[in-house]
């Protein structure tokens, strides 16, 4: 169906009260295996890239000409996002090369900075018809970035927005990056009142931590753009490892990243569906 406007797939979901899954991609493999699973599910996906990803393949141009190429010849409706962009440059750079999303990320930055950063950064992108993505309420995990706990405030927020003219919102409800275990816990009433505060979609980081009831839960509450990162790779890399405890002789790297793009994209399937239906009840009410 070819690349399609992040805005335009944000603005669906959010109208139809359900969830659109926003997967990570880490090198050609998972992006091919998530545009599949989107293919299968005849349902829309959004391709993201991270500042780590770019830096991993060292520039912008080989992972997102690739993803945008692949989009493009999609049979999928599939848009391409700049995922955790703390420089500026590289969040213009995204914008240039045709992205349909940016999410610059400046909540480790006083109030005001954050502000004052992410609204250049709008201002570019909105000059360039390209959706914002921003963050308040720093999402923990990774390096111990602030410590449990800490949540988004709805009239913090309320006030972020306006000031910013962001199109979405990270907010900080109870998940946690890069977690290898689904046992996190949202604050699901917090969730509601960011969603009767805002007039933008709600962003769930972290969501690889969250288990399927209560992202279902999530989005039944307010929730639009699920990310997923490391649930993810999990699929990939231990599909891989079986692969070659089973064939120790195998030397044609082909044969068992192919394992694991296949075990990644059957995962991403499920995901996108449980997004799909999850709060679709709801919102038919």
């Amino acid at each position: 169906m070819a690349l399609i406007a992040t805005s335009e797939l944000m603005a669906d979901a959010s109208a139809a009260g359900t969830g659109i899954g926003a997967f990570n991609v880490i090198h050609l493999e998972t992006a091919e295996a998530i545009a599949a699973a989107a293919e299968r599910a005849n349902l829309p996906v959004i391709l993201q890239i991270s500042q780590n990803c770019v830096t991993y393949h060292g520039g912008l141009e080989p992972i997102g000409l690739a993803c945008l190429s692949l989009a493009h010849t999609s049979g999928a409706r599939v848009a391409v996002h700049l995922d955790h962009a703390e420089d500026e440059t590289l969040a213009r750079h995204a914008v240039d090369l045709g992205f349909g999303s940016v999410m610059f990320d400046a909540a480790k930055l006083e109030y005001d900075a954050n502000v004052d950063a992410t609204l250049r950064v709008v201002d570019y992108a909105h000059a360039n018809d390209v959706y914002v993505e921003a963050e308040l309420g720093e999402i923990g995990g990774k390096d111990g970035a602030h410590a449990p706990g800490v949540r988004t405030d709805p009239a913090e927020a309320e006030r972020f927005v306006s000031e910013t003219g962001v199109d979405a919102l990270a907010v900080a409800v109870g998940s946690s990056h890069a977690m290898t275990t689904r046992e996190a816990s949202l604050d699901l009433d917090l969730i509601a009142r960011l969603h009767r505060a805002l007039t933008v979609p709600l962003v769930l980081h972290g969501s690889s931590g969250v288990p399927d009831d209560t992202i279902a839960a999530a989005i039944a509450a307010g929730m639009t753009k699920i990310n997923v990162s490391t649930h993810l790779n999990r699929f990939f890399t231990g599909a891989i490892r079986e692969y070659l405890d089973a064939n120790p002789g195998v030397v044609d790297s082909r044969k068992y990243v192919r394992a694991g793009r296949d075990a990644l994209s059957g995962e991403a399937e499920r995901l996108l569906r449980l997004f799909a239906g999850a709060g679709s009840e709801e919102a038919s009410r």
